[in-house]
């Protein structure tokens, strides 16, 4: 492994992991405070792709990939207790969502960034966080809560998410995991422009490292 991929890889292991142990605390009705780590995976992602090229944020996307995957083994074995019942921290429904979300959108992340990567400079880190963070949100919501896809993990029972409420409290009538998520989407939004000063400061200070 070429090491000067190793800062990619370590950041975004620490964000994979910082990230699996924060969403276990809510942050207002909404969210969790990994929402708000999370997304700056594709923060990690772009940098390296715009750095070193597209093979090379494949590659930290893969090692980000193993490192969800062996947090969401863990979370399987780690048993919670509430409401007199026993339960893991991560279902399987959750573990598979997360899993093929990620891999997912970041993989996409990078196809995207790499077809815009000649335009203005912020365009592909925009355009490709904004694609993956919508295509991450759906897969993982959907797989991890929605009432269709129940047939995944029969014995976990995830009718609290079909509760029918007001969107985020206020709009029209959805199933609650919509309301997650579409809180969960409007944070990586909202990230992904703030990401743009990070992403320009570390680009030219790295680019001027190898250059």
């Amino acid at each position: 492994m070429n090491t000067k991929y190793l800062p990619g890889i370590l950041a975004m292991a620490a964000i994979v992991v910082a990230s699996n142990i924060l969403v276990q605390f809510l942050f207002g009705n909404w969210l969790t405070w990994g929402a708000f780590t999370y997304p700056l995976a594709f923060l990690v992602t772009d940098v390296m792709n715009r750095v070193y090229g597209a093979a090379a944020a494949r590659r930290v996307v893969l090692a980000g990939f193993v490192v969800g995957v062996i947090c969401s083994f863990i979370g399987t074995q780690i048993m919670l207790e509430g409401d007199g019942f026993t339960y893991p921290a991560v279902t399987l429904r959750i573990a598979i969502g997360s899993g093929l979300a990620f891999l997912t959108a970041q993989l996409l992340d990078v196809a995207v960034f790499d077809e815009m990567r000649e335009g203005a400079w912020w365009r592909a880190p925009l355009a490709s966080t904004l694609i993956g963070s919508s295509v991450d949100t759906i897969i993982f919501f959907s797989v991890a809560f929605s009432g269709a896809l129940s047939f995944i993990e029969p014995s976990n029972d995830v009718s609290w998410a079909a509760e029918m409420l007001p969107l985020l409290g206020a709009g029209p009538v959805v199933p609650l995991w919509v309301s997650l998520a579409f809180a969960d989407w409007m944070v990586k939004l909202s990230l992904a422009l703030l990401a743009l000063v990070p992403f320009r400061i570390i680009v030219g200070s790295l680019t001027a490292r190898t250059t």
